[in-house]
């Protein structure tokens, strides 16, 4: 299961007023915390806040290389941020990310494919977030197709079928749970599937209960992976013994020590 660290990140109070003062500790401990938590990978978001997201972009990027060679997510909208997080961290990136929009696949796939970037595409358009099944996984589907035209490997991409707050719209938590499973049939080898996980319990109470509850749902319908916060051993605990049911790890007594 791969598991990006989602914490560094401006929405975060702690990781905004570090951006604002400079403070590359507070960015490092969490790069170093989420790692030694069980993250593979850094999701790395400038925020909203900053006035220069291409520099707070470089500036995070280059926080985090002083401690770790880490794969780094570099996360924004705009594609100028991207490139210079890509080219500061020098390797071992992905990007995040794309949609399925003609005018965003002709700019960010090229993007990866020049960094040897692995690429995050998002099941959405100009329409917005679908809520059902089959339009999400017609927009997979378009992802893949311009992926492949223009020359990035299919194992470089991976594919978001966008969760959203159960609090708003809960018919789409099983819609996107089916989107899953249907995204897993659109080529060969099947295409790898993540969730950003945080997204569907947001704003609500017992957050990190439904958020666990989810990822072994997800897990169950052929999730790869997810970002998420490492740092909440509830999530994490049963990550380990979801992977133990789905016979993807071996059980032995000790595994929670994982």
């Amino acid at each position: 299961m791969l598991i990006i660290g989602e914490r560094i990140n401006g929405l975060f109070n702690d990781v905004a007023d570090a951006i604002k003062k400079k403070d590359k500790k507070v960015i490092q401990d969490l790069a170093l915390k989420q790692l030694k938590a069980g993250a593979q990978m850094l999701d790395v978001n400038t925020g909203p806040s900053t006035m220069n997201p291409q520099e707070t972009m470089v500036w995070l990027v280059e926080s985090v290389r002083e401690v770790t060679d880490a794969a780094l997510v570099i996360d924004s909208p705009k594609v100028t941020v991207l490139e210079a997080g890509i080219a500061a961290a020098k390797d071992k990136t992905v990007i995040n990310s794309t949609t399925a929009q003609q005018d965003k696949l002709d700019k960010i796939v090229p993007l990866a494919v020049k960094y040897n970037s692995l690429l995050i595409g998002l099941t959405m358009n100009e329409k917005g977030i679908p809520s059902d099944m089959a339009t999400k996984s017609e927009l997979a589907l378009v992802i893949i197709a311009a992926c492949m035209e223009k020359g990035l490997p299919q194992d470089n991409l991976l594919l978001d079928p966008l969760i959203l707050p159960v609090n708003v719209t809960q018919a789409q938590v099983k819609e996107t749970l089916e989107a899953i499973k249907m995204i897993k049939t659109l080529s060969t080898p099947a295409p790898q599937v993540i969730l950003g996980l945080s997204n569907v319990s947001q704003g609500t109470k017992n957050r990190s209960l439904i958020n666990a509850v989810y990822l072994a749902m997800a897990m169950a319908c052929g999730l790869d992976g997810a970002i998420l916060d490492p740092m909440d051993k509830e999530v994490m605990n049963i990550m380990y013994t979801a992977e133990i049911l789905l016979n993807k790890t071996i059980y032995c007594d000790s595994y929670l020590r994982a």
